[in-house]
């Protein structure tokens, strides 16, 4: 994910200012409808950034519109693997350019892909919220991001004390959707065009 930032611009918080860890930014954002923050590297950066406009400061942050076609560059890949014949799941996600691995969980008992890959998605971003990170998060599953956007995990799969571990993360992924907003944009992969999504596991 890059450097991780030093110090937290609020807009829009308890305590508008400079903070200089999460721990501090986080008691004037947790539950404060509308918060408006973000991460930075330097104090000085934080500072100059708080005086203007947080949605002019948050454009910059977005990455410029791709061209058709166009593989990325910058962002965050999410991907999942589910064996069929452990019947155990998996989930990461990578960063661009480098596939730098950000996170691994698993194996989990049971799952879905389109679990894994609901999971990875939400885990980012509650990850990307904390640091100020506003790059976008790439997925190839359209059914994983239909959900994200429902807010909800859609899977039939019944929950079963077997399965406490998978559903209580999958709790813990909508409760956070229903009470958190975010600015990254979240994309379709697009394997036909760019070839394998590069937080793959190549289990194939």
């Amino acid at each position: 994910m890059g450097k991780s930032p030093k110090y937290y611009a609020v807009w829009r918080g308890r305590r508008p200012g400079v903070f200089d860890s999460w721990e501090a930014c986080r008691k004037q954002v947790d539950g404060f409808p509308g918060a408006q923050y973000l991460g930075f590297e330097t104090r000085e950066a934080a500072e100059q950034a708080l005086q203007r406009p947080y949605h002019e400061v948050l454009a910059e942050r977005q990455p410029q519109p791709l061209q058709p076609h166009t593989k990325p560059t910058q962002g965050y890949c999410v991907d999942a693997a589910y064996d069929t014949a452990h019947r155990r799941l998996e989930y990461r996600c990578v960063q661009l350019p480098t596939r730098r691995e950000i996170f691994r969980v698993g194996p989990l008992p049971d799952g879905s892909n389109n679990i894994g890959e609901f999971l990875a998605i939400v885990e980012t971003l509650m990850l990307l919220k904390e640091r100020g990170d506003a790059a976008p998060v790439y997925s190839d599953s359209r059914i994983a991001l239909l959900w994200v956007t429902l807010k909800r995990c859609r899977t039939r799969i019944p929950p079963r004390p077997e399965y406490t571990a998978l559903f209580e993360r999958i709790r813990r992924a909508e409760h956070w959707l229903q009470n958190n907003a975010f600015v990254n944009p979240l994309l379709k992969w697009e394997t036909a065009l760019w070839g394998e999504n590069p937080a793959d596991f190549g289990r194939k």
